[in-house]
């Protein structure tokens, strides 16, 4: 073991000679251990929000920021800044069994919750979900994407239908297309999917999960869709969600097809095709029955504050989530509690940590604001909330940097982002990293979508500068063969699964090298007069070119 320490130690030099040049911070790594042990420990019960575990969760982070030397950023309150942000959500939960089957020719295939179907909640008030003999059509991707000259619904009412669709975009498989290749758009994703069904006034819609074009396995969509739900408050609910919303297992797809005398596979190809249509799956109906328990609570965006001394309305912006899946279905070892330890008890350890370098350095010139969302795990809706009710306005916000999940394996030699969001402030981030020695490396995995799965989207959506760092693969330690296989196993074993917990043997070296790196980056941003700009060719960039004027 002694042999593998100072081996690690020696391969870690040339990282640890530029971080000692450099004007970076020193990061307290005990710190980082004992507030991601805290966060990810059985006692906070997953930190779900709207349970006694995500109460305890906020109280603990306020707790942790008062520490740190901050101020209460929140909503004000007879004219006094709060620590929290109310963030009010509908509350959805499936009360009950759930019955659900296709039937084909008159032979039924009863679909088991969790198993061969995942049902949500259903999003749109109603107590109770009954369809009972409801066709079914096959619409490829479910896109309808007029400036691609693309729709898979052409020649197709799914008017009170159930719809099956396929998960991610037309060119995912061949890597080249309308879509952006292997990079997913918005129209990949599963909420696009489900609202355009709304749209269209389907009864329900189905996505066929494949783990590579969903980028997860089955267990990551059980856990995550089977739990309860969350939504913003809307009047009008249903013209976002159809009454049904649900994910099947790919096998039992294909079987359906077979059984209706079509070929999964043969129509799965053409759904790649321009000029695809859309099919009815001859014979085969689609029935369910369950109950939903729904209420609007409120949940807690944390908000803290580092007041800036010559440009106070000006905010440098840090965020990561606070809040993980809570207590769901039971693992194989009859776990219950999804810790969320990597997702994302370690982003909200880096954002505590990045406040403690704050108000113990100098004063920056502009503010920085450091933002726990609530509700990331059901779709962004924390941030989402912060968004649209922003507490200091968007134009004068200088920058979001959004943290979600740091590898516990070591330093890297590289840095990644979430996506490609074409934006100066990357490439701040790739100047930096090259100052030290380091490497940038794309998105691994564009065609999973991270661009839009994380906190920094909703900033990044209404134009503010915004992206959503995250952990290279090229270990110091074992290089990217080591770093590809932590990653594909958490993928496959721990994300969104109950073991997704703390370990003893985790090294926070490389967290601890990548944090000095975001507090220099912000802190860069925060003592100059720059204002980050979106790239040409950005769709976000017009939104704010708009607000120029405040920012000048």
């Amino acid at each position: 073991m002694k042999k593998l320490l100072l081996a690690a130690l020696v391969a870690a030099l040339p990282l640890a000679a530029v971080a000692a040049g450099s004007t970076d911070p020193v990061v307290n790594a005990a710190n980082l251990a004992t507030d991601i042990k805290v966060l990810a420990s059985d006692a906070f019960e997953g930190r779900g929000p709207a349970t006694p575990g995500g109460d305890k969760t906020v109280a603990w982070i306020i707790g942790r920021m008062i520490e740190a030397g901050l101020q209460p950023g929140g909503d004000l309150k007879d004219g006094k800044r709060a620590w929290t942000q109310g963030v009010p959500l509908g509350r959805f939960e499936i009360k009950g069994p759930v019955a659900s089957n296709f039937s084909v020719g008159g032979q039924s295939i009863t679909l088991n919750q969790g198993e061969q179907i995942a049902i949500r909640a259903s999003l749109t008030n109603a107590d109770s979900v009954n369809l009972a003999g409801v066709p079914v059509v096959f619409a490829g991707y479910g896109v309808d994407a007029p400036e691609r000259k693309w729709n898979d619904f052409a020649g197709m009412d799914v008017k009170g239908k159930i719809v099956i669709v396929l998960i991610n975009d037309p060119d995912f498989e061949s890597g080249k297309g309308d879509f952006g290749g292997k990079a997913m758009t918005y129209y990949g994703r599963w909420t696009y999917k489900y609202e355009e069904a709304a749209r269209r006034g389907a009864a329900g819609l189905i996505i066929v999960h494949e783990t590579k074009p969903a980028s997860y396995g089955w267990a990551t969509v059980k856990n995550s869709n089977t739990n309860v739900m969350f939504d913003i408050v809307r009047e009008r609910p249903t013209e976002t969600h159809p009454s049904l919303e649900a994910w099947i297992q790919r096998d039992v797809a294909s079987d359906l097809f077979r059984r209706a005398g079509l070929d999964f596979d043969a129509l799965k190809a053409k759904a790649a095709k321009r000029g695809f249509k859309a099919v009815t799956l001859p014979g085969v109906t689609f029935s369910a029955s369950y109950n939903v328990d729904h209420q609007v609570i409120v949940s807690q965006n944390v908000v803290g504050v580092l007041p800036g001394k010559t440009r106070p309305d000006e905010h440098v912006v840090y965020s990561a989530h606070w809040d993980h899946l809570g207590v769901g279905l039971p693992d194989a070892r009859g776990d219950r509690i999804y810790n969320g330890a990597v997702d994302n008890a370690t982003g909200i350890a880096a954002l505590l940590e990045i406040a403690r370098l704050y108000a113990a350095g100098p004063q920056p010139d502009r503010s920085v604001l450091f933002l726990a969302v609530t509700a990331e795990e059901k779709g962004l809706l924390g941030s989402e909330y912060y968004a649209a009710n922003p507490l200091y306005p968007l134009a004068t916000t200088v920058a979001d940097l959004n943290m979600d999940g740091f590898s516990p394996t070591g330093p890297a030699r590289d840095y990644t982002t979430s996506g490609d969001g074409k934006v100066s402030l990357q490439d701040d981030l790739v100047a930096a990293l090259r100052a030290r020695g380091r490497t940038f490396t794309p998105d691994p995995v564009p065609e999973a979508g991270h661009f839009f799965r994380s906190d920094h989207f909703p900033f990044a959506k209404r134009g503010v500068p915004a992206i959503s760092v995250g952990p290279g693969e090229d270990l110091v330690t074992g290089g990217v063969s080591a770093g590809k296989a932590y990653s594909e196993m958490y993928i496959n074993d721990r994300y969104h699964q109950p073991a997704d917990e703390w370990s003893d043997d985790w090294d926070l070296s490389g967290m601890s090298t990548d944090i000095a790196l975001l507090y220099s980056l912000g802190f860069d941003l925060a003592t100059s007069t720059r204002w980050p700009e979106w790239q040409a060719g950005s769709e976000f960039k017009a939104i704010r070119d708009a607000s120029a004027s405040a920012r000048q």
